[in-house]
């Protein structure tokens, strides 16, 4: 699996991980129907899914998953909830995608 392709299943993983406790906090905090558990409940699903198609040692992908995390949690942030990111924002998550780019081609050793 090329570090390519692996950034982009980290992305998705996240998108997936992030929209099924997005749906609850709708639904809890803004009033938003009780229907949007399920949509909720299948991304948490895809999720756990996603996680079966990592290659390596769970702990060395989960740190590498955790950096992506971060950037697109950020990136979430500002174009789902509109909050407008600030330069400490940008520069953490430049230096922990250079973490992930760093774990990734170590981890096939």
């Amino acid at each position: 699996m090329t570090l390519l392709n692996t950034f982009v299943l980290f992305v998705l993983t996240a998108l997936a991980e992030i929209l099924g406790g997005y749906l609850p906090y709708l639904w809890l905090r803004k009033g938003h129907s009780a229907w949007l558990l399920i949509p909720a409940a299948a991304s948490l699903g895809v999720f756990a899914w996603l996680l079966t198609l990592y290659p390596t040692a769970a702990g060395r992908v989960y740190a590498a998953y955790g950096d992506v995390y971060i950037g697109v949690a950020l990136l979430w942030l500002r174009l789902v909830a509109g909050v407008r990111l600030i330069t400490w924002d940008a520069g953490g998550a430049a230096i922990v995608l250079l973490g992930m780019s760093i774990i990734v081609p170590g981890s096939k050793a």
